[in-house]
């Protein structure tokens, strides 16, 4: 069973897809969300849940203040799904789009997002996914001070960032990692470090900010 961890509708349970996806479990979710919270992202966001699947990570967004969420996924089950997710819970501003999240990313929208997730299938070649960060480093696509949330397998290596980004955190849940990253930014007008952040830096290997 999945639910809704926090925020207007949170307790509220979803459903998922049958087959052909693998949804961030509520522990996760809540993890992410408390980090998230933490950086400023997801109060009055504009999200992008890409491979959303059931649309748990962007639900949980909009339950938690997020001013409009998209949801992009290319299974027609899964979009089915979405949608009736979407509109069990009431949740305004949420639309749900069926399409891949290569060609979604690739149309250069100037989205302006704050808050980017990508839960792809693990068996996603790794060049498939840094065509669709590539994308997303697009002028116009990211709010200067975004994050992007990605998660992969354990087993595998880490996302290849654009340039001009820089990893934030990597925090592992059993095989699950999950790394956050984004624009490089001005501290004082992004997501301000503190010592728990620095320390996350240098386990991960990232470079700590100055």
């Amino acid at each position: 069973m999945t639910r809704i961890v926090a925020g207007t509708v949170g307790g509220r349970t979803i459903q998922v897809p049958p087959r052909g996806t693998r949804p961030t479990s509520d522990r996760v979710r809540e993890a992410i969300f408390s980090r998230l919270d933490h950086y400023g992202v997801v109060d009055d966001a504009r999200v992008l849940d890409l491979y959303a699947g059931s649309g748990a990570l962007g639900l949980e967004a909009a339950s938690r203040g997020a001013r409009e969420v998209t949801l992009v996924d290319s299974a027609r089950v899964a979009v089915d799904v979405a949608r009736r997710n979407v509109a069990a819970l009431g949740l305004r501003d949420v639309r749900v789009v069926a399409r891949s999240a290569e060609a979604f990313a690739a149309e250069g929208v100037a989205g302006g997002y704050h808050l980017v997730f990508l839960d792809p299938p693990y068996d996603l070649a790794a060049d498939a996914l840094d065509r669709v960060l590539a994308h997303l480093a697009a002028p116009g696509v990211l709010d200067p001070a975004a994050v992007v949330v990605v998660e992969r397998s354990t087993r595998g290596g880490a996302p290849t960032w654009p340039a001009g980004w820089e990893l934030l955190a990597r925090k592992d849940y059993g095989e699950t990692a999950v790394y956050y990253a984004g624009p490089v930014a001005d501290d004082a007008a992004g997501h301000a470090p503190d010592a728990a952040d620095e320390r996350d830096r240098a386990a991960d290997g990232a470079t700590p900010r100055a």
